[in-house]
């Protein structure tokens, strides 16, 4: 476990009370254009970062330290016209372990039923009641609060339920809005598939996980004895059981997992699993996610 709380290096202290604003990177990477004109790119990029790293969006104003770290990136695949775009955008977001210098991740998923109306220099403004008309603000705001709402539940049982609820808000201003991406009917991994399916009664057992997981378990993973955090993390891990009939369908489920299963992995690999039954462990990850079967659960002693 030493070795995995290696991988990240934590640059700011950690605080018990959770965080609830944001301290965002953006990369917008229009590569696949070839277009020699990327100073719309440059002017996009740095619009965000300070829409997103410069909007309330709970209320409270925080030092550097305290905010949620994350990641946009938005990759363009076509341009129509001047102002028109598609491409997608995957979001990624960080949460501290306690007493450890380990970033442990959050959310990890690659939307990529993404478009968007954007005019050089304009101004983005998040408005709440309505949709923008023009989807980028939109998608964004979604993710914004989709991640507090992770970091929330990550700190308190069903923490993040406010901010999920801000999420569905979004979600259904955006609905038969010309923009794809928001429509549940369109397939299990869209923007509503997710923020619906997470606040029904039924996901929460998972929601419950995330509170689990990373509050009664990984942060206790600082202490010279990880042996009781581990089996806590197990145990948490082993409830996801009532989900294995179908997840595939389950899009919370499904970031869960790819979220978390190179960590869960790590986690298991080193150190004492004496009081954990690892024989189910594995058999649960081999039915989630079969494709690293090779990779990572057959390697599990």
């Amino acid at each position: 476990m030493k070795k995995l709380f290696t991988i990240f290096l934590l640059i700011f202290s950690f605080q018990l009370s959770f965080s609830q604003e944001l301290l965002a990177t953006v990369q917008v990477n229009a590569q696949q254009l070839g277009s020699s004109n990327t100073q719309v790119f440059k002017t996009l990029e740095k619009n965000l970062r300070d829409f997103i790293n410069n909007t309330s969006w709970t209320g409270k104003k925080l030092q550097n330290f305290e905010k949620i770290k994350c990641n946009f990136a938005i990759i363009i695949s076509e341009r129509n016209g001047s102002s028109n775009f598609k491409g997608s955008i995957v979001v990624q977001a960080v949460r501290p372990v306690f007493n450890t210098t380990y970033e442990t991740p959050l959310l990890n998923l690659n939307d990529t039923n993404f478009s968007f109306d954007y005019t050089e220099n304009e101004n983005l403004v998040f408005n709440d009641r309505q949709f923008s008309g023009k989807n980028l603000i939109d998608v964004v705001s979604f993710y914004v609060y989709t991640i507090l709402g992770y970091d929330g539940d990550s700190f308190k049982v069903q923490g993040g339920q406010p901010w999920f609820e801000k999420a569905q808000k979004i979600s259904n201003n955006s609905q038969n809005q010309n923009f794809p991406g928001w429509s549940m009917v369109e397939g299990p991994k869209t923007r509503a598939s997710l923020i619906d399916n997470m606040l029904k009664p039924e996901q929460n057992t998972l929601r419950n996980i995330y509170y689990t997981y990373h509050r009664a378990g990984l942060d206790n993973m600082g202490k010279q004895d990880q042996s009781a955090g581990k089996k806590i993390i197990a145990d948490a891990l082993m409830q996801l059981k009532v989900y294995e009939n179908n997840f595939q369908m389950n899009y919370p489920v499904n970031i869960f997992i790819d979220t978390k299963k190179q960590e869960i992995f790590d986690l298991f690999s080193t150190g004492s699993n004496a009081n954990i039954n690892m024989a189910d462990l594995k058999a649960l990850f081999i039915t989630f996610s079969p494709k690293d079967i090779d990779t990572k659960w057959n390697k599990w002693k």
